[in-house]
Parts: C-alpha cells; structure tokens; sequence
C-alpha cells in the first residue's frame, strides 16, 4: 500500500485552534466499517451506542509541560520539547536551534534550568538536568501543544489538554479521544452497566511525524512506552466470557491492547512498541475505537482505515469535511466498528 492511498483535502478553518467549552459538547460520526454507514451524533449520544457488559478502556497517561525555550552558553536560542523521561535528571529531547548543540555544550532554559547535552540518538538529544526534571517542566515548562495548533499554549490548555483521569505523567501529547470525557459521561457509562479499565501509553512527540515512504512497508514506526497490566487482561477476559465488547478510547489504547495480543492472546506487557497497524492487520483484541479525525496520510488515520476499511473511512473523512466536523486534537470524534477484515490489495485499489 502507499502513502498516497490515505490521502484527503482538508480546509485549515476545520483544524480546530481552541477546544469547546464542554468536553462533551462536541460531535460525534458515526461508523459502521462494516457497511460504510454513517450517522451524525453528539458525544453525549455515546451512552446509547454502548450496552451492559461492554468494556471501555481508556489511556491514563498524563501530558507533561515538555517544552522548554532558552539558550546555548554561545547565545544561540534553542527550543527543547521532551520527547521521553529516562531519569530524574536526564531525558531524550527534540531540540530545535539555529546551529546543532555539541556533546558536552551547556543549555539555559527559562526558569532558571541548565543542562548538559550527553549524547545523541538518531535526531534526539541526551541531556542531562542540573535538577529533578518533573518538577522543573511542571514550574516551567509550556504544553506541548501539536504544529498544526497555530497559537502559544495558555494557561488554560494545562487542563483542557488533558482527560479527566489522566494519572501516569510521561506523554507529550494527550491521548485526544479521552479528551471528550467529563464526569457525566463517565458516570452514565457506568450507570447502564459499562465497566472501565486502562492501560498506559506515553504518546512521544514521534505521533505527528509524517510518513515520509511511499510505501508504507518501508515506513519504521517511531517507539512509544506502554503498559498493559494482568488487571487489564482479565478484565477483558470477563467481557469475552459474558459476550460484551472492548471498545477502545483512543489509537493509543488500541496499539496497546493489539501489541499486548501480537503473541495470539492477550498477556501483560510493559515495555517500548513499534507497532504499525495499517490495511492487512489482524486485530486480535478490539471491537470497537473511539477516535478524533487524523491528519491525511498519518499513521492514525491508517490505523483506523485498517479497522473500518480503507474506503469507508476515507468517505466517512468526506462526509466530515462537507457537514464542517471540526478537527484534529481539540476537534470532534468518532465512534467506529469494525469492517469486513480488508484485503490490503483490494482495499489499495
């Protein structure tokens, strides 16, 4: 399959700069992979598409302020967003300045923290913090907000960019499908019998970086952390048994669980995947995804082409464009069931 094959026209004014007021207040497109169906709702609809003995599963991992602006002992400015936490004091970054910092060079960032850079792997930077990290970027540091957000982060995004269960600090980027969910939602869920469980991803800065091969089988999947844990995998037994659903929150929560499964059934997992699920893949674990709309040619959207089908999705994308859904991490959602298990080679044609 190529790049080319999820492609879409999308108009800016759709990428959504500010979230809505109400987490729950935002729309809802429906999917039936199956048929190709659609149907318009409101998030607030997505109690009466689940049933009793369903299982949601959620990711809890909590954004962190990973960006950092500041200076090379030379001068030069330099831009640091975290991209993973590996110690109290030292962390792999993306750095952007006019000229590449030397091993060894000294940084100073806002707030009065220093580092050192250590090493380098591939385009990240080691560094190494002259203070405890965490509770350096939480007094200083900026939400990492995504590129395609043309505005500075504000006060108000350290809450909003972020679910409400949000728990294990580590991501720099939130996990957007959460992001719909208030407490309401969540207790409605809970009323009509729906049982809730979670995994940990940290989603890496590596999640908005463009598939640059023109055939996806050459294209290598940035790493991410993640934990599934025995609780998790027993909970989804239970739904198995009493006939219910995993519906995952998320792309993250899927690239979890089907990592978690990749030996056959599901077992605990912690540990980095580079997992790239695209037309083809076999989903062992999941029945249905909640998920935001996804840039054109992303390795979400390709995610969610091999769930739903490839044509579905992209006319399910269509649809959206032409009833103005709003876009991307603060934008609308979906709500997806499976299709008919593509053949990548019909489904690229």
């Amino acid at each position: 399959m190529r790049r080319t094959d999820f492609s879409y026209q999308l108009p800016a004014e759709l990428i959504a700069q500010h979230p809505l007021a109400d987490r729950a207040g935002s729309r809802l497109l429906c999917l039936e992979g199956g048929t190709g169906a659609l149907a318009d709702r409101r998030f607030v609809d997505l109690p009466g598409l689940l049933q009793r003995g369903d299982l949601l599963v959620v990711n809890d991992t909590r954004v962190i302020p990973a960006r950092l602006f500041g200076h090379k002992d030379s001068g030069g400015k330099v831009e640091m967003l975290v991209e993973r936490v590996e110690g109290p004091c030292q962390a792999l970054v993306h750095l952007r300045a006019s000229k590449p910092p030397r091993e060894g060079g000294r940084l100073q960032f806002e707030g009065g923290i220093a580092a050192q850079v250590i090493g380098r792997e591939q385009d990240l930077y080691r560094l190494r913090f002259e203070r405890e990290l965490m509770t350096a970027l939480e007094a200083s540091g900026h939400m990492p907000l995504p590129p395609y957000i043309r505005r500075e982060d504000i006060a108000a995004d350290r809450e909003r960019y972020q679910t409400i269960y949000a728990n294990a600090p580590g991501a720099v980027a939130a996990p957007t499908a959460g992001l719909h969910f208030d407490q309401a939602t969540l207790d409605d869920l809970e009323r009509i019998g729906v049982e809730r469980a979670k995994v940990t991803l940290h989603v890496g800065a590596g999640t908005f970086q463009p598939v640059r091969a023109d055939q996806l089988s050459d294209h290598v999947m940035h790493a991410e952390y993640l934990e599934v844990t025995a609780d998790l995998c027993e909970a989804v037994s239970r739904t198995r048994e009493r006939g219910g659903r995993v519906v995952a929150v998320g792309t993250t929560v899927v690239r979890s669980l089907e990592t978690a499964a990749a030996g056959g059934g599901l077992v605990p997992y912690a540990g980095m995947s580079n997992l790239f699920i695209y037309p083809g893949f076999e989903f062992r674990v999941v029945d249905a995804m909640i998920t935001n709309f996804h840039l054109p040619e992303s390795t979400l959207l390709m995610l969610v082409a091999a769930f739903a089908g490839r044509e579905s999705t992209l006319a399910a994308y269509r649809h959206a464009v032409a009833e103005g859904y709003r876009f991307f991490s603060y934008g609308d959602a979906m709500f997806v069931t499976p299709g008919p298990g593509p053949d990548p080679a019909q489904e690229a044609g």
